[in-house]
């Protein structure tokens, strides 16, 4: 399974491949918004703005996802990687058709966090997004395009790379503990990404570095809802 989870799984259909990386660039491009203010600054106006939009509990899930982020620089990654992956769990999975009314959205922390709800991508966002908050390196953190193999569908998750040559270690929704990718012998990596890059996973080593999400445009969309909100 090592092997695996440091390399791209080539088989399947044709067809399938390249949805999936069609799947993987349009979320390469969201993440790339992870960098564009630098910082994570739940204001008091936003936290107004997400009561009055949400309601009052969803206001309180915000101002706990605030105080995880100030109180929590501190502490060590496997802390923070606990505390993050615990905290974003706790949201129910629903898809997004029945959370959004659309096949893909992919949703900003806020977002997820007001509306109670996420689905894969969502989780996996919102805990990279809070990690890189809270200090952890760009470079240990990857968003992977994985299959799940007992639900027999593709899934996203969370990898941690304590150092670059490191079987990773696994946050997912479909787990409650954070498990090595060894131990994750139901889910087949396909690609990982974050804000810096896209990655084939190979046979050996940490993968071979394919784009750079400087080359994209689409991410826009979220770029704008994050900033529109940071800035209430």
């Amino acid at each position: 399974m090592m092997a695996t989870w440091r390399g791209i799984k080539r088989s399947g259909r044709q067809g399938e491949r390249t949805h999936l990386f069609r799947q993987v660039w349009v979320v390469l491009c969201c993440l790339a918004a992870a960098s564009y203010a630098g910082s994570l600054d739940v204001s008091s106006e936003l936290v107004q703005w997400v009561g009055k939009k949400y309601g009052e509990e969803a206001r309180e899930r915000v101002v706990a996802w605030k105080s995880l982020m100030e109180q929590n620089g501190d502490e060590s990654e496997e802390a923070k990687l606990k505390l993050v992956n615990d905290f974003f769990n706790r949201l129910p999975y629903h898809s997004d058709w029945r959370l959004w009314k659309k096949e893909d959205y992919w949703a900003t922390p806020i977002e997820a966090l007001g509306i109670h709800g996420a689905d894969c991508e969502d989780y996996s966002i919102a805990k990279y997004f809070t990690l890189r908050e809270l200090g952890v390196d760009e470079k240990k953190l990857r968003i992977m395009y994985v299959k799940a193999l007992e639900l027999n569908e593709p899934h996203m998750v969370l990898t941690y790379y304590e150092t670059p040559g490191s079987v990773p270690l696994v946050l997912d929704n479909l787990k409650k503990n954070i498990l090595s990718a060894t131990k994750r012998t139901d889910l087949a990596p396909v690609y990982s990404f974050n804000a810096e890059g896209l990655w084939l996973a190979k046979s050996r080593g940490g993968g071979k570095k394919v784009g750079t999400s400087k080359r994209i445009s689409l991410w826009e969309e979220l770029k704008a809802r994050l900033a529109e909100e940071m800035d209430k």
